[in-house]
């Protein structure tokens, strides 16, 4: 199963979703912000993703981002009124409830959106700047680590 959620206009996309095995948990990913991914075609981050979520043995991905806004620039966010999106913050929620495992990983460029503390999340490393790593450059056998213990080791 797959799928997507956008605003009307198709400028922002809230929620993306992949679903492989119905019998095992899903994992979300709390990203920057959309790029050119849709409910039928994935981007080289959902895909590593996707990787990243089956080689943990999950059996589905729910995608959402600090800013909803779609953009392969991630500079642009800086360029239009509204990044963050009407509905976004109410479907990071929804997927953080649903999901079994939630990993932050927008990177080093979430500038000033007021960040998620979850102190049960994971993540696959931190930025020089404390950040959640992203995981598109990263090995694949990169591994997951509790969002707290990463900070208290990079302090």
């Amino acid at each position: 199963m797959r799928g997507a959620t956008f605003s009307a206009d198709r400028r922002y996309r809230y929620r993306l979703w992949r679903r492989w095995d119905g019998a095992r948990p899903v994992v979300a990913f709390v990203m920057l912000n959309p790029s050119t991914a849709d409910a039928r075609r994935d981007d080289p981050t959902i895909r590593r993703c996707i990787g990243f979520a089956k080689s943990w043995g999950f059996g589905g991905v729910e995608v959402v981002n600090l800013f909803a806004y779609r953009a392969t620039d991630p500079g642009e966010l800086r360029r239009v009124a509204d990044p963050v999106g009407v509905d976004n913050d109410r479907h990071i929620r929804r997927a953080i409830a649903r999901a079994d495992l939630v990993v932050l990983a927008w990177g080093a460029r979430a500038g000033s959106r007021r960040l998620l503390n979850l102190p049960q999340a994971r993540c696959l490393g931190l930025t020089r700047a404390g950040q959640p790593r992203h995981p598109l450059y990263l090995r694949r056998d990169a591994s997951l680590v509790s969002v707290r213990s990463a900070r208290r080791s990079a302090w």
